[in-house]
């Protein structure tokens, strides 16, 4: 009889890999659960789109004109013909310095200070101008008082030579001609040394004349009225009418009359033919870009920067303003008339915004609302334009009221 075969145990193996049978049947329930919540999302959504309005967005259509770098249209002043940047400045606007040389004493004024023609505005350390000035009159008061005592020595002296002339002419036994000849000397010299003194007083007074004035040029006084802008020294400071270095300071006050503010903007002379004295602008200023100033061309300077090819135009600026500062940066717009020139007229153009534009094969196109092409009041060559990296542009034939029209595009139609 036959022995049963053992068991073949090397087979048997624990697979510790899977996991076991209830984590795979909570992992496939989690699974139905996410599975069922996303169908449930994408039916929500699918089923509320239908019934919204497809989104469309609204775009202003603008209007430029032609002519190359600087030439632009005008937003609401009719065309314009060039634009061009500057700063605000002062027409009249001085460094105040002293006439002579010393040390600043008392400054009576600071930044924004407002002071009239004649103000004092700061002195200097007049003690040793004083001091001659005082002498200057002391010198008059003598030589006044010198002029005096000669007068009266000549005038008795005078009255001596009548006398014995007119002895002489009575009896001439009593006065000889020599005693009348002397007494006429006399006299003579007395009215030469009262003519001396005349002139000895008139020198002293032209002295204290220049005494004054050196001591009046301590003072330094306001050349116009106006607005202190800097302040160039202070208090023990020495001041100089040129800078000599160190210590030494030129002028001592920065003021403007704020009232003669102007924008001083460099032009490219390849656009200054079109602009002429007397021409309207429209100035806005980098600091408040929201607010508009009128302004009028004053000046055209009669000479061209070689290096920087421009030509310098200075605008007056006619909507005076207290927000309004030297040095500000300002845009200038300057405008055009009514009636343009037809060798400066530019063809007319309709910008609107890349986004508003959509592309097929053909070109680009804007889709309206009603999936036509732009109309307004007038008829275009065409729906379809050339694009840029921001707007799009095309010439019209004709429109009565294009600034500020509207269209809208929306971004999933398709140009037909």
């Amino acid at each position: 009889m036959t022995a049963p075969q053992a068991a073949d145990l090397s087979k048997l193996r624990i697979n510790r890999d899977d996991p076991p049978p209830a984590v795979k049947r909570a992992l496939g329930r989690v699974l139905w659960l996410v599975a069922a919540a996303v169908v449930i999302i994408v039916v929500v959504v699918v089923i509320g789109r239908r019934g919204a309005a497809v989104p469309a967005q609204v775009v202003t259509v603008t209007t430029a004109a032609g002519g190359g770098e600087g030439a632009a249209r005008g937003g609401n002043g009719g065309a314009v013909a060039v634009v061009a940047n500057g700063y605000v400045v002062a027409r009249t606007k001085a460094a105040v310095s002293a006439k002579i040389p010393g040390r600043l004493a008392m400054l009576n004024v600071s930044e924004g200070s407002r002071v009239q023609k004649g103000d004092v505005i700061a002195r200097l350390d007049n003690a040793d101008y004083a001091a001659a000035a005082g002498q200057a009159e002391a010198e008059v008061a003598s030589a006044k008082a010198t002029l005096i005592e000669t007068q009266s020595d000549r005038d008795q002296l005078q009255r001596e030579f009548v006398r014995v002339r007119d002895i002489r002419a009575q009896n001439p036994n009593l006065i000889s001609p020599q005693d009348v000849e002397n007494a006429d000397s006399k006299a003579r010299q007395a009215d030469a040394r009262f003519s001396a003194q005349q002139a000895r007083v008139d020198a002293a007074a032209a002295g204290l004349r220049v005494a004054q004035a050196n001591l009046e040029n301590t003072y330094i006084r306001a050349p116009f009225s106006g607005t202190v802008l800097r302040k160039e020294a202070e208090v023990g400071e020495v001041v100089a009418p040129s800078v000599g270095g160190g210590l030494t300071r030129g002028a001592v006050v920065t003021m403007a009359d704020l009232a003669t503010l102007e924008v001083e903007v460099d032009v490219n002379e390849a656009y200054i033919a079109r602009i002429q004295n007397g021409q309207q602008a429209r100035i806005t200023l980098d600091a408040y870009p929201d607010t508009a100033f009128r302004g009028t061309v004053r000046q055209v300077v009669p000479t061209a920067d070689r290096q920087k090819a421009t030509v310098q135009v200075k605008v007056s600026i006619l909507d005076r303003d207290p927000r309004i500062l030297p040095e500000m940066g300002a845009k200038v717009v300057f405008l055009r008339g009514s009636e343009k020139s037809p060798l400066t007229a530019a063809p007319r153009r309709v910008t609107v915004p890349a986004a508003s534009v959509v592309t097929d094969g053909e070109g680009a196109a804007v889709i309206p609302d009603n999936r036509q092409p732009i109309t307004e009041q007038g008829s275009w060559h065409s729906s379809r334009f050339a694009t840029s990296t921001s707007h799009f542009s095309a010439t019209r034939k004709r429109s009565k009221s294009s600034q500020g029209s509207r269209s809208t595009s929306k971004r999933a139609a398709s140009p037909r």
